[in-house]
């Protein structure tokens, strides 16, 4: 579920978009062959340092609402883990807010069989917040979280991402056992970019198009 409206988050959208971080044309989306209209770079909030701030924090309060609830809607957890590359500034930035203690998996590591692939210190057994900067499918994310099960014994149960692409991925990564948290949805940003004259009608309609079909390929 959404860590809050996220009509509520609509600074971020205005952030990205004057960063340049909002590109329309025909892209290649993550790991997939899927071509999109439309493309957001939240990396580049590593050159607004208030905004990115900003994010840490309104990331913060959300799990902190959740986790407050009469029925929580966050598991506890004693460590966050920023997924490479575009989650590293955001789970480094929330574990400076929140106090919390972050690891990360290093790629290369990883990839040569080096016994050093989760940097950072943790116990097994312990509870882990996974954060990344956006979600499209989810594959990334259930990589990821088998990887610490198998090869650090460490439980992932709730992902924190500040974009959620709306393609699917919530119902995939429920489908896995993985509750989605999310700051900001782009049907959201985009039904603010054209209300506010940012963006051309043309491009606004291809991109939810583009998010209807693949929600309906993806069975969401």
């Amino acid at each position: 579920m959404p860590a809050r409206d996220d009509a509520g988050n609509l600074w971020l959208a205005k952030a990205l978009w004057d960063l340049g971080a909002i590109q329309f044309g025909d892209y290649t989306i993550g790991r997939t062959t899927q071509h999109s209209p439309v493309y957001v770079n939240l990396r580049l909030l590593i050159s607004n340092p208030r905004a990115l701030s900003r994010a840490a924090r309104v990331m913060h309060e959300g799990i902190q609402t959740l986790r407050g609830m009469r029925h929580p809607q966050v598991q506890p957890f004693e460590r966050v883990c920023g997924i490479p590359f575009g989650g590293l500034h955001l789970g480094t930035a929330f574990s400076l807010r929140s106090r919390v203690p972050m690891i990360y998996v290093h790629p290369a590591k990883a990839r040569n069989g080096n016994r050093v692939f989760v940097e950072g210190r943790y116990e097994t057994g312990e509870t882990v917040l996974l954060i990344d900067d956006l979600v499209t499918s989810g594959g990334g994310i259930v990589e990821t979280a088998a990887f610490l099960r198998t090869n650090a014994g460490l439980i992932v149960r709730d992902v924190l991402v500040l974009l959620d692409r709306q393609e699917g991925a919530r119902e995939q990564l429920k489908s896995k056992g993985y509750n989605l948290i999310s700051i900001l949805g782009l049907e959201t940003m985009l039904n603010y970019l054209m209300a506010s004259g940012l963006i051309q009608e043309s491009q606004y309609k291809d991109s939810m198009d583009y998010i209807g079909r693949r929600r309906l390929e993806r069975g969401g």
